[in-house]
C-alpha cells in the first residue's frame, strides 16, 4: 500500500496595526518580516488611527533607537514580497476619498480583513 503525504501547506500569519502611536510601529513589520525569512507567510494589514502613519513624510519622522525609520522598515517589507493592505472604509473614515498614501500599499475594502482573518492561521493585533 502506497502512502501518501499530506502537505498541510505554508502557513501564515496576518499583522494587523490598528495605531499611530510610534512605539507600536515598529513590532508587526519586524514581525512580518521575520516570519518571512522562517518561510511563513505574511501579510499587514492597516486600519483606523494606523492609517495616518502612511500619509506621505509621516512614517519618515518615525525613527527609534538604533531601528531605521518607519519608511525604510515599511519599504523592506516591500521588497521582501509582504502584501501591505490598507482598509478603504478608514480612508473614507478621515475624510481620505483623494489622499494620497505611501507608493506600493494595495487600498482593499473592509470585507478583505475578515476573509484574511478566516485565510490565516494565526493574527496579531497592534
Amino acid at each position: 500500500m502506497e502512502v501518501v503525504a499530506i502537505s498541510k501547506g505554508k502557513k501564515s500569519i496576518l499583522y494587523v496595526q490598528t495605531s499611530d502611536v510610534p512605539e507600536r510601529q515598529y513590532s508587526p513589520l519586524v514581525l512580518a518580516q521575520t516570519a518571512k525569512s522562517m518561510d511563513v507567510e505574511a501579510k499587514v494589514y492597516y486600519l483606523g488611527q494606523a492609517l495616518r502613519v502612511l500619509l506621505p513624510g509621516m512614517a519618515e519622522k518615525i525613527k527609534l533607537g538604533s531601528f531605521p525609520s518607519v519608511t525604510e522598515m515599511i519599504d523592506k517589507t516591500l521588497a521582501m514580497g509582504i502584501t501591505i493592505y490598507v482598509c478603504e472604509a478608514s480612508k473614507q473614515m478621515f475624510g481620505w476619498e483623494k489622499v494620497d498614501l505611501i507608493p506600493g500599499l494595495k487600498i482593499v475594502g473592509a470585507a478583505t480583513l475578515n476573509d484574511l482573518v478566516l485565510e490565516s492561521d494565526k493574527t496579531m493585533w497592534f
